[in-house]
C-alpha cells in the first residue's frame, strides 16, 4: 500500500502526523506522492476560514490528478465538520482528533497490511520506523499535551481538540530516547497549550520540570521549545534557555494583539505591557534570540486607533519574526457574534501594514546576525542549515542533512549565507 500524508496547520498537527507515518511505516505502508498514492492522510487545520478552505482545494486537486485515491481526513476541520469534509471527493473515512492514535491501524487494516512491532496507542512520535529524512524531516517534532483549557473568545481549538491532556513525563523521556537513537539531533517539544504541560497529571508534573530535564539531556541533542502563551513562560524557563547549551534561544511568543481593549475581548489575559516587559527581559538577557509572534487583525470592534497601536508596539518591539492572521469568524466561538465586524477591505490593509512591519523586524534581526557564528544543523540536501537561534542559511553543497556545524553568518539580510566548519560539542 503506497501511502501519502498532508499536513496542515501547527505544530502539534506535524507531530501528529508522524505518528500516523510512523504507524504506517512500521506496518509495512510504502511513501509516494499524493499523485502515485493508494490513501492519502489529509490532516487538516481549522484556525481561520482559509485554512479550511485550504484543506478541500487539495483534497480536489489530488483527486483530480489521482482519480483511484482514497481520502482519511483528520485533524481539526474533520472534528468540527465531519459532514462536509465526507462530501469531498474520493473521501472514505473521516477520523477526529481524539481517534487519531488509532487511525493508522484502521488504514492499515484496510490494506491488510502486517501488525507493526512496535507501535500502539500512547507511543510517542518517534519509532523504529523513522530517522532523519524520512519525509524530507531533518528534525523531529515531539508533541508532549494537545487539548486547551482556555477560554480565547476567538478560537475554536478547545472544541475541536477537547480539554488539556499531558503525557506522563516517563512516557516523553522515552520517546526522546528513541528519537536520539535514531539519530535525530534536533527536537521541537510541542503541545496545543504547552505552558499548562503537566496541570492535568495530577502528580505535581510542570513544564518548567520537562525543560529542566532538556536542559541537562546526557546526549548531544537540541531542543526547540515550541508556542508558549505569554504569561507561561516564566523568569525560571528563561533561566534554563540562556544557560543550557541543549536549549535552543528560541521563543514563540503569541501577542495577538497590542491594543489593551481589544485584548480584553480577545480573553487574553494579560497587557500589552506585560508582554513588551517579557520580550524585552528575553532580549536583554539573551540578545540573539530569535522571539517570534503571532498577531490577529480585524478583531471585531477594531477600530483603526486599535490598528495603529498594534502597528506602534510591533515597531518598538525586539521581534524577530510574525505570523499575521486576517480575523475570520468560527462558528461557535464567542467573537463570531460580537458587533462591530471590521470591512474586508480594511481588514486586508490592516494585514497588509502588520506584514510590512513583519519583514522590517527581520530584516533588522538578520542585519544584527551577519558576522556572529552560531552554531547550526543542516537540512535539506545539505544545501542549508538552521541554526540554533531559527535562521536558515545556505551554505556550500557538500555536507550531509543532519551533521552539526558552525557558521559564521554572512550575506544581505534577506539573501543569508555563511562560511562553515564541523562544530564542537555541544
Amino acid at each position: 500500500m503506497k501511502y501519502a500524508i498532508v499536513t496542515f496547520g501547527c505544530r502539534v498537527n506535524q507531530a501528529d502526523s508522524l505518528v500516523i507515518e510512523d504507524g504506517l511505516r512500521a506496518r509495512g505502508g510504502e511513501s509516494a506522492a499524493p499523485q502515485d498514492a493508494d490513501v492519502v492522510i489529509v490532516n487538516t487545520c481549522s484556525v481561520t476560514a482559509s485554512a479550511d478552505q485550504g484543506a478541500r482545494q487539495t483534497i480536489r486537486r489530488i483527486a483530480r490528478d489521482n482519480p483511484g485515491v482514497r481520502f482519511v481526513v483528520t485533524g481539526c476541520y474533520a472534528t468540527r465538520r465531519p459532514d462536509e469534509v465526507a462530501s469531498l471527493p474520493n473521501v472514505v473515512r473521516v477520523v477526529a482528533n481524539p481517534r487519531k492514535e488509532v487511525l493508522a491501524q484502521e488504514v492499515a487494516d484496510d490494506y491488510h497490511l502486517t501488525t507493526a512491532q512496535r507501535f500502539g496507542p500512547g507511543d510517542g512520535a518517534c519509532g523504529a520506523s523513522l530517522e532523519p529524512g524520512v519525509a524530507g524531516r531533518t528534525a523531529l517534532t515531539l508533541c508532549v499535551q494537545t487539548g486547551c483549557d482556555e477560554r480565547c473568545s476567538y478560537c475554536i481549538i478547545p472544541k475541536t481538540r477537547g480539554a488539556g491532556r499531558s503525557r506522563p513525563l516517563s512516557s516523553v523521556r522515552a520517546d526522546i530516547r528513541r528519537a536520539v537513537d535514531a539519530g535525530f539531533k534536533e527536537i521541537a517539544i510541542t503541545g496545543v497549550h504547552l505552558g499548562s504541560y503537566g496541570r492535568d497529571l495530577g502528580d505535581g508534573t510542570t513544564l518548567e520540570m520537562l525543560i529542566g530535564d532538556l536542559a541537562s539531556w546526557p546526549d548531544e541533542v537540541l531542543f526547540r521549545i515550541s508556542s508558549l502563551e505569554p504569561m507561561d513562560c516564566s523568569d525560571a524557563i528563561v533561566d534554563l534557555v540562556e544557560t543550557s547549551p541543549r536549549l535552543a534561544p528560541h521563543f514563540h511568543l503569541p501577542l495577538q494583539h497590542g491594543a489593551d481593549e481589544v485584548l480584553e475581548a480577545m480573553r487574553r489575559p494579560y497587557t500589552a505591557a506585560f508582554y513588551r516587559r517579557l520580550v524585552e527581559r528575553i532580549r536583554d538577557r539573551i540578545p540573539d534570540a530569535a522571539i517570534g509572534s503571532d498577531v490577529v487583525v480585524g478583531f471585531p470592534g477594531e477600530t483603526a486607533g486599535h490598528a495603529r497601536q498594534l502597528v506602534s508596539l510591533l515597531n518598538e518591539l525586539p521581534l524577530t519574526h510574525l505570523h499575521v492572521f486576517p480575523y475570520s469568524d468560527r462558528p461557535g466561538t464567542e467573537s463570531a457574534r460580537l458587533p462591530d465586524k471590521v470591512a474586508g477591505p480594511d481588514v486586508r490593509e490592516r494585514a497588509r501594514a502588520v506584514r510590512a512591519v513583519g519583514h522590517e523586524l527581520t530584516r533588522r534581526f538578520h542585519q544584527s546576525q551577519i558576522g556572529k557564528a552560531r552554531r547550526a544543523l543542516t537540512v535539506d540536501d545539505g544545501s542549508h542549515v538552521v541554526t540554533d537561534n531559527y535562521l536558515k542559511v545556505g551554505i556550500a553543497p557538500g555536507t550531509p542533512r543532519n551533521e552539526w556545524v558552525q557558521v559564521r553568518i554572512g550575506g544581505a539580510p534577506g539573501a543569508l549565507e555563511a562560511s562553515f566548519s564541523p562544530a564542537r560539542s555541544l
